[in-house]
């Protein structure tokens, strides 16, 4: 087996880590180093990247800290295990978790928290860390549940999401991309607030900041009506999966229908090509509470369950 040599992230490595993310059969822009660090002050780095014998890099981990006792892949990131490219195998990926392991412990953690990338990402097959993580021992402790449409097996969307997109056409709403985020947010704000006593996790600036980073990866559709936005989605876009991050509306655009119309857009129209589109999760609780609601409209547009799934394993 090969000998494998970890080093702890630090800057010089950036253009290294981010053109393997770029190659790697599971790597997303959100493991880009530009989107990574906009929150590093909340989120105490603690990547890790593997090197072969021959110091050929062969894989990474996004990684956040807590108190030099926890090790998390990665606190500020909804997922984040292992990345690598086509070459990894199973047995390699047994020699990567080996030294990753006995390097934590070395370092004084005492317990790893998992955050496996979800298939949906994977453009080669990737679940070598699955099998890793269950030849160790770990454990399952959270899953979550998300509703996924695969775009090249459509399921038709329900009655009542044909009649809303109808409702909004009448209307004469209209869907564009916007740039408006201030707007956006202040609407998401109000929605997160009412229903679930939360904030969006993005403030308009740190949205407008990573869009600009990431232009082809982070976009807004608004929909319209007189100049006026009633409902807006914030789509994040990978090689696999186009992602709703954020959908909010007001009032007056649940009532017209706004959001249902930017959703058909972008699923029937804008990102068609994509193989999958993501509503995100429905689950509270560490995944124990299902927002049985929340899951029955995003399944109305065609979407069925897809698992973030999350590990502990104690060192």
């Amino acid at each position: 087996m090969p000998e494998i040599h970890i080093h702890t992230y630090s800057d010089q490595w950036q253009s290294a880590w981010d053109e393997f993310v770029d190659a790697a059969k599971n790597g997303v822009f959100l493991f880009k180093r530009g989107y990574m660090e906009y929150h590093r002050d909340r989120f105490p780095d603690a990547s890790l990247l593997f090197l072969d014998a021959d110091d050929r890099l062969i894989g990474l981990l996004p990684a956040t800290t807590a108190d030099g006792k926890v090790l998390t892949s990665h606190g500020g990131l909804t997922f984040g295990g292992v990345i690598c490219g086509e070459s990894m195998k199973a047995g390699l990926m047994l020699e990567v978790f080996d030294a990753m392991l006995a390097h934590a412990r070395a370092a004084g953690v005492s317990r790893l928290i998992y955050k496996a990338i979800p298939h949906i990402y994977h453009r080669v097959p990737a679940e070598e860390d699955l099998y890793a993580l269950f030849r160790n021992g770990a454990r399952l402790f959270r899953r979550d549940l998300s509703t996924t449409i695969d775009l090249t097996a459509r399921l038709p969307f329900s009655k009542g999401r044909k009649w809303s997109v109808k409702q909004a056409l009448k209307n004469n709403i209209e869907v564009a991309q916007s740039s408006d985020f201030e707007t956006f947010i202040r609407i998401e704000e109000r929605v997160l607030s009412e229903r679930h006593g939360k904030n969006p996790v993005h403030t308009a600036a740190e949205l407008r900041l990573l869009a600009d980073r990431f232009p082809e990866e982070i976009k807004l559709f608004a929909a319209t009506q007189a100049g006026q936005m009633l409902a807006g989605v914030v789509v994040y876009v990978s090689p696999q999966v186009a992602h709703a991050q954020y959908i909010g509306a007001t009032e007056e655009g649940k009532a017209t229908g706004a959001a249902d119309l930017v959703l058909e857009h972008l699923i029937n129209d804008y990102y068609r090509e994509k193989k999958y589109f993501d509503f995100g999760i429905s689950t509270e609780e560490d995944g124990r509470y299902l927002n049985a609601g929340l899951a029955e409209n995003k399944q109305g547009f065609g979407g069925r369950a897809v698992v973030y799934d999350f590990y502990e394993l104690d060192l």
